[in-house]
């Protein structure tokens, strides 16, 4: 008998965005003049009060392990700022603290699906929505949602894809790689479809506190009792507080999917690292002039991002209202030639800016439009603007 490696490992895909980061970083580190649009990753340094808050930890010798679902405090402010900001009521108990938000997304899908279920994304999406569904026994089920609708899923979208063996849809709102932000009537329409056929909402949330202008993150749970008893709503501390490496992560759900979700984490990972968690607690319950700081200095570059995007001759985007990426639609480059080779996907547009240009984008085959890229305006205006222009010459040297 041969040993065979598990099937479903072997068809997972790798992250193309983590692979594109740190060839970016790899050829930085050999000198070369790289501008990285790549990862969505804040630029500046985790705020000085949290940083302190993990050093006292260490220092008070907080270092053992903690209950696996999360320390009690820390669920006491998530349940306070999931009431205040989000309009949700839960209680300590309905809380599931996790080693980021992958983490709490599969603590999610292990807990609600059965194998053969299907959850339906609304593409474009984050990349690793499809393999957490598949790593937890489900069928992902993608909708391409139209530019027309801001890349936003519909009601009809929804008749067309539900079934009977529906059992979630996830709802990314801000949203990556879009940038576009579900409103109050958009959310109430999804709302009531989902309440009607009887399936959960995962609602992944992780952008809240990176919406610009007059734009306000609404929680689908906050809408009324019937979704709320439906909707898993996930969050974490990576974006709003540049923390991304800190891997702390939440839910917020029913009693009875929390448990399964705790009980799950309890024999997978244990408790989140113990010093992050007390990080975590000062990030949620501090001050919060640093998340409004980096907010407006996103808001900047998104501005500059997008206007940028908008002046290249065949590329085109809708302006983001949330996070931090632009979504390039470079439709009108497919068929046209780069030194004597043809372009037929964002993929060969990614491949010739790293190798020529020295500029990395994120080709959206794996987040399900092939003909778009992702630009992450978390880096520097200067960087921005030498990356631009760089993509711009690109542009002007094709040909026919």
């Amino acid at each position: 008998m041969s040993l065979e490696l598990s099937r479903k490992a072997l068809s997972v895909k790798p992250s193309s965005t983590l692979e594109i980061t740190a060839k970016a970083k790899e050829m930085k580190n050999l000198g070369k003049d790289v501008i990285s649009f790549g990862a969505g990753e804040p630029d500046f340094d985790t705020p000085e009060h949290i940083c302190i808050a993990a050093k006292r930890a260490i220092d008070d010798g907080f270092t053992k392990y903690t209950a696996a679902s999360g320390i009690t405090e820390l669920k006491e402010a998530i349940v306070k700022k999931f009431r205040n900001f989000n309009h949700i009521e839960y209680i300590p108990e309905q809380i599931v603290v996790s080693n980021g938000g992958k983490h709490s997304l599969t603590n999610v899908f292990s807990a609600i699906i059965n194998e053969g279920d299907e959850v339906i994304i609304p593409a474009p999406y984050w990349l690793s929505y499809p393999e957490i569904v598949r790593l937890a026994g489900g069928i992902p089920v993608i909708v391409r949602c139209s530019k027309a609708n801001n890349y936003k899923i519909t009601l009809d979208d929804l008749k067309g894809t539900w079934t009977e063996k529906t059992k979630a849809l996830i709802l990314n709102s801000p949203n990556n790689p879009t940038g576009m932000i579900y409103d109050r009537d958009d959310l109430q329409v999804i709302a009531d479809f989902a309440v009607e056929h009887d399936f959960y909402v995962v609602s992944d949330e992780m952008y809240e506190n990176l919406c610009y202008g007059k734009e306000e993150p609404v929680s689908i749970a906050s809408l009324n009792d019937e979704i709320y008893k439906r909707t898993i709503t996930v969050n974490g501390l990576a974006k709003s507080y540049a923390m991304t490496g800190w891997r702390i992560g939440y839910a917020g759900a029913p009693l009875e999917i929390a448990k399964v979700m705790g009980s799950v984490q309890s024999h997978q990972t244990s408790n989140p690292n113990s010093i992050a968690q007390m990080a975590a607690l000062a990030a949620i319950s501090g001050d919060q002039t640093c998340v409004r700081v980096m907010n407006a200095a996103f808001d900047e570059r998104r501005k500059y991002t997008y206007d940028r995007v908008c002046d290249i001759e065949g590329l085109s985007a809708i302006e983001p209202k949330g996070a931090f990426y632009v979504f390039v639609d470079a439709s009108e480059l497919i068929g046209k030639k780069y030194k004597g080779q043809e372009i037929t996907g964002a993929a060969d547009i990614g491949k010739f800016l790293i190798e020529d240009y020295y500029v990395a984008i994120i080709p959206c085959d794996d987040f399900g439009f092939s003909d778009h890229f992702r630009l992450s305006y978390a880096i520097s205006v200067s960087e921005i603007d030498k990356g631009m222009d760089r993509i711009k010459e690109f542009c002007e040297s094709l040909t026919e």
